[in-house]
């Protein structure tokens, strides 16, 4: 795994042919259990690693196509599996905790509800007021900016841009920690602001 902008985060990725860019994991550590987001198989380095650091009490599944390796390390770890509870119908996963917009999984971490995405419920998280971990709407395509997901498969863009305009507001954000793509370790809360339309 390769560590972040913190020393208590953690990630690993796939590169995905078809769209050019990677997707992440993330692993936060933390001493009262650590917190894995949208998890990939890991390699048996990676996996070893994580061992190492205290394997998984929650894993975050930010929408019904992230599920990935969650089921997996969730009984590997013993762990506890948390998602979208705008997504409980379609999530093939039985979740512990279904997170709603404001709801706060461990302390630091809370939840946002995203609208007008490619899934209905899909989730943001934002760490400890600084560092936001997005899922699909928000992604980085090329260093140093976000994009959007690609127009076409927006459910309701008019929605998607509220959704940001949301996180754009807020202005303590420093780092931006995407699904897929390159994340940003600084300038977040600017780079957020970039994705919303002129005026």
């Amino acid at each position: 795994m390769r560590q972040l902008h913190r020393a208590d985060l953690w990630s690993w990725s796939v590169f995905d042919q078809a769209r050019n860019l990677d997707f992440n994991s993330l692993a936060w550590i933390r001493s009262r259990g650590n917190v894995l987001v949208d998890p990939l198989p890991l390699s048996e380095h990676d996996l070893g690693q994580l061992e190492e650091l205290g394997g998984a009490a929650w894993i975050v599944v930010t929408n019904s196509d992230h599920t990935r390796a969650a089921a997996e390390l969730a009984a590997r770890f013993g762990a506890e599996l948390a998602g979208p509870a705008g997504e409980r119908d379609q999530l093939p996963l039985g979740c512990a905790r279904w997170l709603r917009d404001g709801d706060e999984l461990v302390p630091g971490l809370t939840a946002f509800e995203l609208h007008g995405s490619k899934t209905p419920g899909e989730l943001a998280l934002l760490l400890d007021q600084t560092t936001l971990i997005t899922g699909d709407l928000i992604r980085g395509q090329a260093l140093g900016r976000l994009n959007l997901l690609p127009e076409q498969k927006l459910a309701d863009r008019a929605a998607a841009l509220a959704s940001v305009r949301r996180l754009a507001a807020l202005e303590q954000v420093e780092a931006v920690l995407v699904g897929d793509g390159w994340p940003l370790a600084r300038d977040g809360h600017a780079r957020l602001c970039e994705l919303l339309p002129p005026g």
